[in-house]
Formats: C-alpha cells, sequence, structure tokens
C-alpha cells in the first residue's frame, strides 16, 4: 500500500473519529465514519460500538480508495487524489468522480485542452487521460485550482444539504471545518 494511500486513510479516520449515534445523522450510527449500513454491507456485523479500527480502514481503502481508481489519480495528481478521498468519504463515490469531471470540464478552456467529459461519475481512462493533458498544461498552479474548484463543489453540497434538511444544520459547520480548505 502507498504510504499517501494509508496516511489519507489514517488522516480521514481521525477527522471522523470513534463511535457516534447522533439522531439528526443522516447515515445512522457510525464508527470511524463509517456507517452500519457500510460495515454490513462490508461483512462486519458485529455492534458498531465495537468496530475494530483495521476494519475501518480496510473499508475506506476498498469502498472509497480503490473503488474511485486513486491509485491512477495519485500518479497524475497527489492533491486531487486526497481531496477526492474525502468527498468519496463524506458524499459517496459517484458525487466525488462527478466533482472532478466537472471540474475538468469547467477549467478544460473551452475545449482546447481536451475534450468535455461526459458526467458519468466514474473516474475511467476518459477522466484519468483529461486529468493528465490539464495537469500538464496547467501544472502546478493547476493542481491548486483543480483542488479549490473541488473544495468549492464540497463545500456549496454542504450548505445545499443544510438549505434542504434542516437536521444537517448540527453537522454543516464541522464539514466546512474539517472538510473544505
Amino acid at each position: 500500500m502507498n504510504t499517501l494511500k494509508r496516511d489519507t486513510i489514517n488522516h480521514i479516520i481521525s477527522v471522523e473519529g470513534g463511535h457516534v449515534n447522533n439522531p439528526n445523522d443522516s447515515g445512522g450510527e457510525t464508527n470511524f465514519g463509517i456507517t452500519q449500513t457500510v460495515a454490513r454491507s462490508s461483512g462486519y456485523h458485529g455492534p458498531m460500538v465495537d468496530l475494530p479500527r483495521c476494519v475501518a480502514f480496510d473499508i475506506y481503502a476498498t469502498r472509497y480508495w480503490d473503488s474511485l481508481g486513486l491509485d491512477q489519480v495519485v500518479e497524475i495528481s497527489q492533491s486531487a487524489a486526497v481531496e477526492l478521498a474525502d468527498t468519496g468519504v463524506n458524499m459517496g463515490t459517484g458525487r466525488a468522480a462527478e466533482f472532478l469531471q466537472r471540474s475538468l470540464n469547467a477549467l478544460n478552456n473551452q475545449g482546447k485542452l481536451f475534450d468535455d467529459l461526459v458526467i458519468d461519475r466514474d473516474i475511467g481512462p476518459s477522466t484519468t487521460s483529461a486529468l493528465k493533458a490539464y495537469i500538464k498544461a496547467r501544472s502546478v498552479d493547476g493542481e491548486t485550482v483543480l483542488c479549490r474548484a473541488l473544495n468549492a463543489l464540497q463545500g456549496a453540497y454542504y450548505i445545499e444539504l443544510a438549505e434542504r434538511r434542516q437536521k444537517d444544520e448540527s453537522f454543516v459547520y464541522g464539514w466546512l471545518l474539517n472538510r473544505v480548505s
């Protein structure tokens, strides 16, 4: 396992914290940020309060890093991979991929850098190819701008959640503090 993957997952676990059963949380009971539904679908069937950290780590690695194809993204942009992992954990992997595709489309200089992507919510060969073309054209500043775009979409979505569901106002401050930079 690469160091960035390990460090990113460990950071996410530290931000998520331990066992929580907040009635306002749409995800329900969690431990290390893993919902009971995700734990069960990943093979863990014990009490959530007893979920081992190593099991949570493996769930993050498989369900949120590997399923997004972030090992390929890391080869192009480490900072984008870290941001996408965090977004995938908190908003779902499809939304993380969608945010990347939307951001790349908005940053492709009217199709001069690469053709617009189809927003299919999957980081496949077309998306990684577009990411490579973008980073090649824009370099280090391009990575900064891309991560800002990803963060902007993530932050806007948190505000939209709180506007739609009053109970999410309990979480929006923490989401913006810990997830958007």
